[in-house]
């Protein structure tokens, strides 16, 4: 079980928002991947599948800190399938290999 008790008022509402995109704005060391890493792990023990769990952060470093700290926190599947994990990823990488389908360019 996640314990959220370690997290401000602030930093639970957004970990417990189920429903929706959340953005977290906020100045350097406030805790913004921590999170984001307690929101995806707190979805996934709710039941969302994580392969339907976009995760978009603007450095690799941070995607690849990120996915570690998830790793953490949540328990460890049976099968390591990629289908079966969040995708976490830059925004660059996000927008020119994942693009919304609104956004898509179509050619006639």
């Amino acid at each position: 079980m996640l314990n959220l008790n370690s997290l401000n008022p602030q930093q639970r509402h957004a970990v417990e928002t189920l429903k929706g995109p959340v953005l977290i704005l906020a100045g350097a060391g406030t805790g913004k991947t921590r999170v984001i890493t307690f929101r995806i792990a707190h979805l996934i023990a709710k039941g969302v599948a994580p392969g339907n769990i976009l995760a978009v952060t603007f450095t690799n470093k941070a995607a690849r800190e990120m996915q570690e700290r998830i790793a953490k926190l949540i328990p460890p599947r049976k099968t390591e399938d990629k289908s079966n994990r969040p995708t976490i990823c830059t925004f660059h990488f996000a927008m020119c290999a994942h693009p919304a389908p609104a956004h898509r360019e179509t050619r006639v």
